[in-house]
């Protein structure tokens, strides 16, 4: 239970991937913030499931890479089809990196070990605990949180919102938040299921009634995602077989032969107008969301994350507060582009018109036949451009 007043120096509001990442290296960096998350427990489902080369490097010296390989499937090849067809392959074998793969790793379990690593150093999630406002002033921001029905006030030096991308810490900051909602909604399902391709690459079909993505997990699952017009709340196994059927191989089919656990959501794609305003920094979603396409989301907010934890650590330590301005126009470009790249990913894939989808499949065919092209598309992947 927390006092009913207390101080620290860096206040973390959301125990995510990007809050616990966080944390993490703010301990092993001599700094020992407060974290809390207005949820009872850690995720139990597996929500974002895609860890790319660039956030397996920055994760190295939290000692989380080894444990989050042990726990994952590697994918070394990502391929576009349309239906039976294979219109590119991308490899991810000649990467910069000497993590030459996808990792598909379920977000539960990439939680667990960060909020292992944030124990081994000596932090804790204090649950369940939800802000409820704060005001700045006189180099401090004062801060409201509820804990059940009573409400504490903590004093901080810096409050981080890593709350999602519906952020209260963003909204009371004022922090603009532009960009705008895809008019199809995404359903995504974990299942036990009989596949007739590779366990060795994500494939994206393209079909005349949207998209569909299908890669492997572990125990022998897979992960499906679609675009939908409509979709029950919670998919049932005939919906997700059915999206299958119609846009996945029509030749030797897939068959479903149980669900784990479906969900359908509605995407945004926005960034806030800055990652940092006076003594509020926002990190992951709070500060960008975009298209699931491309498996970019959790990744960038961990790459946010690691990327603030130095800085932080040595303003709170007495340097200059300017550097955070330095790391918050970086980070604002990488989130531009990272939204720009998924949403011109999602119109493409999602293209309607006849005509517009002849051309489409044509253009990625043949950018399929040179080698730079699929080199540069596996490093902007990878997030290897984000260094």
């Amino acid at each position: 239970m927390l006092p009913q007043t207390s101080e620290t120096d860096v206040l973390i509001v959301g125990a995510g991937p990007t809050g616990l990442a966080l944390g993490a290296e703010l301990n092993r960096f001599g700094v020992r913030p407060m974290i809390v998350d207005r949820q009872a427990a850690g995720a139990n489902t597996s929500r974002a499931a895609v860890i790319h080369a660039r956030t397996l490097e920055v994760l190295e010296e939290l000692g989380a890479t080894r444990d989050l390989l042990a726990e994952g499937v590697k994918v070394p090849l990502f391929r576009i089809r349309d239906r039976d067809h294979a219109l590119i392959k991308i490899d991810f074998a000649n990467i910069p990196s000497k993590y030459r793969f996808t990792l598909m790793c379920p977000q539960d379990r990439t939680e667990r070990i960060l909020a292992n690593h944030l124990k081994r150093l000596g932090g804790n999630v204090k649950r369940p605990v939800e802000l409820i406002d704060f005001d700045e002033g006189d180099g401090r921001v004062v801060v409201r949180l509820a804990e059940g029905d009573e409400v504490r006030t903590v004093s901080t030096r810096w409050l981080v919102g890593c709350d999602g991308g519906h952020s209260r810490v963003r909204e009371q900051a004022g922090i603009a938040f532009t960009g705008a909602s895809y008019a199809q909604a995404f359903v995504l399902a974990d299942v036990h299921m009989d596949w007739p391709l590779s366990r060795k690459e994500v494939c994206l079909f393209f079909s005349p009634e949207g998209l569909i993505v299908v890669a492997a997990l572990p125990e022998d699952r897979f992960r499906i995602v679609a675009t939908v017009d409509e979709a029950p709340e919670v998919p049932p196994p005939a919906f997700m077989q059915e999206l299958l059927d119609r846009r996945g191989p029509s030749g030797n089919r897939a068959q479903i032969r149980d669900l784990v656990w479906s969900s359908r959501f509605h995407i945004h794609h926005r960034v806030a107008d800055s990652p940092r305003k006076r003594r509020v920094l926002l990190c992951g979603d709070a500060a960008h969301v975009h298209s699931p396409a491309g498996g970019q989301g959790m990744n960038t907010g961990i790459q946010d994350a690691v990327s603030l934890a130095e800085i932080l650590a040595d303003t709170v330590k007495g340097g200059d507060p300017a550097q955070l301005d330095a790391w918050a126009a970086k980070r604002q470009r990488v989130a531009e582009e990272v939204v720009a790249m998924t949403d011109r990913m999602t119109r493409v894939a999602t293209m309607r018109s006849g005509l517009c989808k002849t051309v489409r499949n044509a253009a990625i065919s043949f950018a399929g036949h040179i080698p730079p092209v699929r080199a540069a598309i596996a490093r902007k992947l990878a997030e290897l451009d984000a260094r």
